[in-house]
C-alpha cells in the first residue's frame, strides 16, 4: 500500500469543506501511507498549540478519533503525531492529556487486514500504553520528566527526600512502560515504526538522565536517611540497576539500526561494592549484625566512586542531548533561512512587472502606444476651448441664436422648432388698427396668402420688443396647401409679378386687373 487513499482524500475534503484547517492537517499526517507523518504536518501541528486561538481539546479530539481506525498506519501515525506534540508542542498540550481520565483505549487493538496488520498491532498497543502512562506522570509530578531542568542545581538533585522517595516510582513507571516497547533491529521494517521508536529513543536518553540524576541525589541522602526512608531507597536502587541493564539492550538496538554512536551514551554502572554497603547500613539500623570492615571511611568512599560513576553517565547523557539541541537549532536556522530567501523571491518577482510594465489608458492603441489625441469632453460647453468638437446631439447646441432686430424677424420664414412644433410666421399674425388697410378677402379669399412681402408696422411689438398676440383671428388658416393655386400671384417676371400684386391689392384707380 502505498500513496494516500480514497478515504484519505475524501477526509481531507470534508475538513476543507467545513473549513477546519487543523482537522484537515490532522487527516494529512495520518494518511494510508506506510511512512512516518510529514516534517510540514507536525510543525504546523506544533506551531498550534503555541496559537491561543487553537481550541486544543478539539485538536486533540481530532487525534484520538483518528485512533479509532481500523487501518494499524492510520493508528499507529496518530500515536506519533500525538507523541510529537507532547514532546516538541507548547506544554498546554500535553496538560490537557494528563488532565483527561483516559488517553489511548488500545489494549484490545487488532489489524486482521494482514500478516503485517497482526505484527504492527503488537506494538501499537505497546506504544499507546506509554504514551497514557506519560500522560499519567505529568499528571503526578506537574512536570515532563524528559523536559526538566538537569544539572548539579536541577530539578532531580535538588528535590527533598520525601518528595524524592514519591516521585522515583513514577519515574520508573514511565520507564518500564518505554522499554516494554521492546522492539528488535529485525522488527523495524516500514517507516511508521522506525518512526516511533526514533521518538521513543530520545525519550529514553532525557528520562534517563532523569532518572540517573534521581539515584545520585538519593544515594547522596541516604546514610541520613531513618530506617523505612533507608528500605524505600534500597530498594529503588535495586530496580535502577535492572533498568539500567535494560537500557543498554534499547541503546544496543538503536545502534543496528544505523544510529550514529556518537548519539549514543555511554552508560557506566555503578560498583557492585556500593549495593553491598547499602544493604548493611540498612541492617544496622534495624539493629542486625554486620561485618567489622564495613566503617564509616570506606562507606564514604563506595559512595564517592558510586556517584563519580553516575556522575559520568549524567555527563555522557548530557552531551548527546545538547548534540541533538544543536543539530535541532541548526536544522532550524536551515529551516528559516530558506524561507526568507524563498520570501525574497516571491517579493521580487512581484515588484519586477510593476516595475517594468505601465498600465494601459483607454486611449492607448492596440500596438501598446499611448495616443496623443485629445479626448471628447461631453459635458463641456460649446465655447470651451478645450474642446476640439462639439457633441452632434447637444440639444443646446441645436437652438437658433435669437437676435431681437426688425429686419430678421420680418424676414424670417417659418420653420419648425427644435421640439418638432410649428411656429407661425410673424407675418402671419393678425395686423393691429394702426397697421395698413389690406383687403384679405381678396388676397386670401381664392387666392394664395403671401406672406414674404407682408409689412408689419411698430406697433406691432410690445416694449420689450416682442411681438403682440393677434386680435383678429385668421380666416382661411386651416386650409390645405394643396387646394391653394400656386403660381398665380408671381408670374414668369418681375413686370408681370409685380403688376399682378398691384392688381390684387387694388392700388390706384380701382382699375380691373389685366
Amino acid at each position: 500500500m502505498s500513496g494516500q487513499s480514497i478515504t484519505d482524500r475524501i477526509a481531507a475534503a470534508q475538513h476543507s469543506v467545513t473549513g477546519s484547517a487543523v482537522s484537515k492537517t490532522v487527516c494529512k499526517a495520518t494518511t494510508h501511507e506506510i511512512m512516518g507523518p510529514k516534517k510540514k504536518h507536525l510543525d504546523y501541528l506544533i506551531q498550534c498549540t503555541n496559537e491561543m486561538n487553537v481550541n486544543i481539546p478539539q485538536l486533540a479530539d481530532s487525534l484520538f478519533e483518528r485512533t479509532t481506525n481500523s487501518s494499524w498506519v492510520v493508528v499507529f501515525k496518530s500515536l506519533i503525531t500525538t507523541h510529537q506534540m507532547m514532546v516538541y508542542g507548547n506544554e498546554r498540550f500535553i496538560q490537557y492529556l494528563a488532565s483527561r481520565n483516559t488517553l489511548f483505549n488500545l489494549n484490545n487493538f487488532l489489524d486482521k487486514s494482514g500478516l503485517q496488520g497482526y505484527d504492527m498491532s503488537t506494538f501499537i498497543r505497546r506504544y499507546s500504553r506509554y504514551l497514557n502512562e506519560k500522560a499519567v506522570s505529568y499528571r503526578q509530578v506537574a512536570f515532563d520528566f524528559t523536559k526538566v531542568k538537569r544539572g548539579a542545581d536541577g530539578v532531580m538533585r535538588t528535590m527533598s527526600t520525601e518528595k524524592l522517595l514519591k516521585t522515583m516510582p513514577i519515574i520508573q513507571n514511565q520507564m518500564d512502560a518505554l522499554l516494554d516497547f521492546n522492539v528488535s533491529a529485525n522488527e523495524l521494517t516500514n517507516g511508521v515504526i522506525n518512526a516511533a521508536f526514533m521518538l521513543l529513543f530520545k525519550d529514553a536518553i532525557r528520562l534517563f538522565a532523569a532518572y540517573n540524576e534521581g539515584i545520585i541525589n538519593l544515594l547522596e541522602k541516604y546514610f541520613d536517611m531513618k530506617k523505612n526512608q533507608c528500605k524505600e531507597a534500597l530498594d529503588i536502587y535495586k530496580k535502577f540497576l535492572t533498568r539500567m541493564t535494560r537500557i543498554s539492550e534499547f541503546l544496543k538496538v538503536a545502534e543496528q539500526v544505523g544510529i550514529d554512536r556518537g548519539d549514543i551514551p555511554d552508560l557506566s554502572q555503578a560498583p557492585s561494592s556500593l549495593l553491598d554497603a547499602l544493604e548493611q547500613h540498612l541492617a544496622s539500623l534495624e539493629g542486625k549484625k554486620v561485618k567489622d570492615s564495613s566503617t564509616a571511611a570506606s562507606r564514604a568512599t563506595t559512595l564517592s566512586n558510586a556517584v563519580s560513576s553516575l556522575s559520568n553517565t549524567g555527563m555522557s547523557l548530557s552531551r548527546v542531548d545538547e548534540r541533538e539541541k544543536q543539530a535541532a537549532l541548526e536544522e532550524e536556522q536551515a529551516r528559516l533561512k530558506a524561507l526568507k530567501e524563498q520570501r525574497l523571491r516571491e517579493l521580487a518577482k512581484k515588484s519586477y512587472p510593476s516595475s517594468a510594465t505601465t498600465a494601459a489608458s483607454p486611449s492607448s492603441t492596440s500596438g501598446g502606444s499611448i495616443s496623443t489625441t485629445a479626448a471628447v469632453d461631453l459635458f463641456s460647453t460649446p465655447g470651451s476651448s478645450n474642446s476640439t468638437s462639439k457633441v452632434p446631439n447637444d440639444l443646446l447646441d441645436l437652438q437658433p441664436t435669437f437676435q431681437p432686430s426688425m429686419q430678421s424677424i420680418s424676414t424670417m420664414p417659418p420653420a419648425s422648432n427644435t421640439w418638432g412644433g410649428f411656429n407661425p410666421s410673424p407675418a402671419t399674425q393678425a395686423p393691429s388698427t394702426t397697421s395698413l388697410n389690406v383687403d384679405f378677402e381678396s388676397v386670401f379669399g381664392t387666392k394664395s396668402a403671401s406672406t414674404a412681402n407682408s409689412i408689419i408696422d411698430s406697433g406691432d411689438f410690445d416694449g420689450l420688443g416682442g411681438l403682440l398676440k393677434p386680435t383678429i383671428a385668421l380666416q382661411n388658416q386651416s386650409q390645405p396647401l394643396a387646394k391653394q393655386q400656386p403660381g398665380k400671384l408671381v408670374g414668369e417676371d418681375l413686370d408681370s409679378s409685380l403688376a399682378n400684386l398691384v392688381g390684387n391689392l387694388g392700388i390706384g384707380n380701382g382699375s380691373t386687373k389685366k
